[in-house]
């Protein structure tokens, strides 16, 4: 009964210590792979149809962001900050799938890929925005998007 009793509390002590290492080695809660899906499906969701690079740039955009002192300092945080993403506001994040593309677009932001050198945000100019959008120094146009800083 003792060596049962002792095998259990040894057991729990290192499925206790596993999960502890497991949340510590993804970083945060949310881990690599939630990052990716989540800003896959922002990708898929701002920027399908976009060239590749065009979903990377909306990608760095918002990692971008996560940098900034102007924004949430989480890509949860920046990404469901209210009011910043049009896909996000009406749900579409959650009814569209990332594609492939937008999975390695996300993947390559993420490694560090941006070409939109640096930029905090972008919009499509072929739908209606705020007029204060136009005052931000535009940096590149990527596909149908402004990227401005």
């Amino acid at each position: 009964m003792r060596t049962k009793l002792w095998f259990l509390l040894v057991l729990a002590c290192v499925v206790t210590v596993a999960a502890l290492f497991a949340l510590r080695s993804t970083g945060d809660a949310q881990g690599r792979g939630g990052q990716v899906d989540l800003l896959a499906r922002v990708v898929a969701a701002e920027a399908e149809g976009e060239p590749y690079q065009g979903q990377v740039a909306v990608a760095a955009v918002i990692l971008n962001r996560v940098e900034s002192s102007q924004f949430p300092n989480s890509l949860s945080g920046v990404v469901f900050q209210p009011h910043a993403f049009e896909s996000v506001s009406n749900g579409l994040i959650w009814r569209r799938s990332p594609s492939r593309e937008a999975i390695s677009a996300a993947r390559d932001a993420l490694n560090g890929v941006d070409p939109t050198y640096g930029c905090i945000f972008f919009w499509n100019p072929s739908k209606p925005v705020s007029g204060w959008i136009w005052s931000r120094p535009v940096a590149v146009r990527i596909g149908s998007h402004v990227f401005a800083r």
